[in-house]
């Protein structure tokens, strides 16, 4: 069984330029957590994944399902 993945965009700022980036990571190491923030401050599993510069975070936030994209 395949594990249901969800979309991830980040916002991030630097010296005044912002850049937008999409990741895809899977829904249960985000399902315990009421705020996005949380999981990359909290989930060890999350972490070992990835690197999210949190001082340069300006916006993060879940990929509505059957949007464009999606």
């Amino acid at each position: 069984m395949a594990t249901e993945q969800v979309k991830v965009h980040l916002l991030l700022a630097d010296h005044g330029t912002f850049h937008e980036t999409c990741l895809t990571l899977p829904s249960h190491l985000l399902e315990p957590y009421p705020r996005l923030i949380d999981a990359f401050l909290e989930d060890p599993d999350l972490q070992k994944r990835l690197y999210v510069d949190l001082a340069r975070l300006s916006a993060a936030w879940l990929e509505a399902a059957g949007s464009p994209g999606s």
